[in-house]
């Protein structure tokens, strides 16, 4: 065995617990948090916490009445929206295309808050096509929406099974998700 000299230089070794070190870990914590909120989230269709959907009408832009319990039988997911809200500007295109491509579920986005004239300028610019009403907000009390976009999923037998906040790049993946998963266990 061979031995150091005794003139050789001594290397102190850092701490391995350095604030650089907590910072790393603090965006390892943030990235999985965004990971979990995008893909693993919005797959929670927990039968055991469906509740059943309030029974509710809005007035529908083209004029007619939209009822939540009209859509029984099928997957529904409801759109809670403001023309005022960005995340909202990103979020409608994706759900509108998905409603486009998926005729067999209903795709309601619904206005809360504002006045019939700024819902259709807004839908119009957006291209929405089935546009509900909630200028008194409602739907904040009947579906416990507490910021915009909100999408809500009601499956074919009328209960709630998932409420989904904030913008979601993924929401077609989700939603595909969420119809798949509730046209199987009916």
């Amino acid at each position: 065995m061979s031995q150091a000299p005794i003139d050789a230089p001594i290397v102190a070794r850092k701490p391995w617990f350095t604030f650089g070190r907590v910072l790393d870990v603090l965006a390892l914590l943030v990235i999985a948090f965004v990971l979990w909120r995008l893909f693993v989230a919005p797959r929670s269709l927990k039968g055991a916490d469906a509740y059943p959907a309030p029974r509710v009408s809005y007035q529908r832009l083209d004029g007619g009445t939209f009822t939540v319990a009209d859509a029984h039988g099928k997957v529904l997911f409801l759109d809670f929206f403001a023309s005022w809200c960005e995340p909202c500007r990103l979020s409608l295109p994706l759900v509108e295309r998905y409603a486009r491509a998926h005729p067999s579920v209903d795709v309601v986005a619904i206005d809360v808050g504002e006045p019939r004239a700024v819902a259709l300028a807004f839908a119009r610019k957006m291209h929405l096509e089935q546009v509900a009403l909630d200028p008194q907000s409602l739907s904040l009390g009947y579906f416990g929406v507490q910021g915009f976009p909100t999408t809500v999923v009601i499956d074919p037998a009328g209960k709630v099974r998932a409420k989904w906040s904030g913008f979601n790049p993924a929401i077609q993946l989700a939603m595909s998700h969420a119809q798949s998963s509730l046209e199987i266990a009916r």
